[in-house]
């Protein structure tokens, strides 16, 4: 039996809130949104992935073999459970952190663990978690892996690898998993993430690495997706998230707005901040995002235009926010007022036009 205590921590871990012993909806989730934290968040990532390149310096130094031994093991063994037969017990957690260690193979007979935490290592392989079958969450950030692949291990429903050299997503299999970070490595395309193989994976986190392209993400039930700091132009290929409701692009190049799709019915926080969008225009391509709440575009050119705020009101009436601000009554009243004027002069020109096509029929009959 897993212990109480580990299904908080995993709704915590998953991005999920609890409020009242219940999981939150997606709309009071939006509604508890700060965007400040967000921004607050990366500022931490970008220290981050500067301490990143420390230590890459670092490391260019020769690695002395230094592998787990027993006495380590003893200091970070914790949280004693009953065992999957029920008869027995062993400790299913394990905190290695920042041992420089190069060498895991004595953790392949400790298959019992549950939780494992070996950030900060100079890992190159994890060949001896493939005995692990109950393992549930991993975190293996700060290491010197250059692939993520393991074994498929039925449990594991967390797993981090942010911040290594890893340049693939080959060989990420595994049927439980629900979120997974793979942000700050050198991945420049994804391959092999498809739903058969990541049937229940809700959030991915893909920030801070070498991407050009969104194609390759099959995952129809994925909700949060983190694509910021990459070298990204376009969105192209995921007409098929349906399900996705928060979206990351921050701090790429991207200069047009097409690829977004009525398909991604669920989407309600778009952020694109640190862009090239020049043209207000770009934003009618967002139209058919009928749940879109929240969107923020600071740090593009377009946001210079006067009447900014305004424009992006009337292309997206659906909007709660934009940046860090609510709209306002009088802004809402203000852009349907102006929607209206449009649409009646729209329509007047299209009178115009269909009297003087009729006018032109006329005069050709009568010749």
């Amino acid at each position: 039996m897993l212990p109480i205590g580990f299904f908080f921590f995993l709704a915590v871990a998953t991005g999920n809130k609890i409020r009242n012993g219940r999981k939150m909806s997606d709309e009071e989730d939006l509604e508890d949104y700060d965007i400040e934290e967000d921004e607050a968040e990366e500022e931490k990532e970008d220290k981050e992935a500067e301490e990143v390149e420390e230590k890459e310096g670092e490391e260019a130094e020769e690695i002395i073999p230094n592998p787990l031994t027993e006495e380590i093991m003893k200091e970070g063994l914790s949280l004693l459970c009953k065992t999957g037969n029920g008869l027995s017990h062993a400790y299913v957690k394990l905190e290695a952190k920042d041992k420089e260690l190069t060498d895991i193979f004595l953790l392949s007979s400790y298959i019992h663990l549950r939780y494992v935490d070996l950030s900060g290592n100079r890992l190159m392989s994890l060949t001896p978690l493939n005995n692990l079958t109950h393992l549930l969450w991993l975190k293996v950030d700060y290491n010197r892996l250059l692939s993520a692949q393991m074994s498929e291990l039925p449990y594991l429903q967390i797993a981090s690898f942010a911040y290594n050299q890893i340049y693939d997503t080959e060989g990420i299999s595994h049927p439980r998993l629900c979120n997974l970070d793979l942000k700050g490595n050198k991945l420049k395309k994804i391959t092999g993430l498809d739903s058969p193989k990541l049937a229940n994976l809700h959030t991915l986190e893909l920030r801070g690495n070498q991407l050009d392209s969104t194609l390759g993400l099959q995952l129809p039930k994925l909700k949060n997706l983190y694509l910021a700091q990459n070298q990204l132009k376009e969105i192209e290929g995921l007409e098929g998230l349906s399900q996705l409701t928060t979206l990351h692009l921050r701090d790429n190049q991207i200069h047009s707005l097409k690829g977004f799709s009525g398909e991604m019915k669920s989407l309600q926080y778009l952020n694109l901040r640190g862009n090239a969008v020049a043209d207000l225009s770009e934003l009618s391509k967002l139209k058919e995002l009928t749940r879109l709440r929240a969107l923020v575009m600071l740090e593009n050119p377009c946001t210079d235009d006067t009447d900014y705020r305004q424009e992006v009101l009337i292309q997206l009436p659906q909007l709660e926010r934009l940046d860090k601000e609510f709209f306002e009554e009088e802004e809402r009243a203000e852009a349907d007022e102006i929607r209206r004027r449009l649409k009646e002069e729209q329509e007047q020109e299209m009178e115009q036009d269909m009297d003087l096509y009729q006018d032109k029929e006329d005069g050709e009959e009568n010749l």
